[in-house]
């Protein structure tokens, strides 16, 4: 899926959602890291409020990385910019969202699409049995796949168009 916007229709993956996610653990790791070191270089009594400090920081970092995930980062699986031919618009977001739950043979597979300049958002859905894109050995049939992800993509070009 990941392959059929960058490469198919020539999008930019956008990664500012994954930079924040890692800036966050990498944040709260250096916390972790310096109340180690602390209490190495001076033994516990003597670091005891630095640890302290060091745990409610990483406990606060961990409730906002928890958030991040559930709030915004949500199922979506790619982030994408639609780069203005010439230079001059606003750029264009496109965005994958997955979903399968427990128990359940079907995918939904959701593209989402925000428009640089009137930041309209219009999204599209595809429900349909896993097992319609693999065969009998197990293997991945790319081509169905890439079908249907270019279905939901030209419906909402095409609903762009339309307006």
């Amino acid at each position: 899926m990941l392959q059929v916007l960058t490469q198919g229709f020539g999008y930019v993956e956008d990664h500012k959602t994954t930079d924040i996610r890692l800036a966050i653990c990498t944040i709260s790791c250096c916390f972790a890291l310096g109340a180690l070191i602390y209490d190495y270089l001076f033994p516990f009594p003597v670091s005891r409020p630095i640890l302290i400090t060091c745990v409610l920081l990483y406990f606060a970092l961990m409730t906002v990385l928890t958030a991040f995930t559930t709030f915004v980062e949500k199922n979506y699986i790619m982030f994408a910019v639609q780069k203005d031919e010439a230079g001059v618009s606003p750029d264009n977001y496109w965005s994958l969202r997955s979903t399968l739950k427990r128990y359940d043979q079907y995918y939904t597979l959701t593209i989402a699409y925000k428009d640089g300049v009137t930041k309209k958002e219009r999204e599209q859905s595809l429900k349909k049995s896993v097992a319609s894109w693999f065969d009998e050995e197990g293997t991945l049939l790319f081509d169905v796949l890439e079908k249907d992800v270019h279905e939901l993509h030209n419906g909402i070009a095409s609903e762009k168009k339309d307006k």
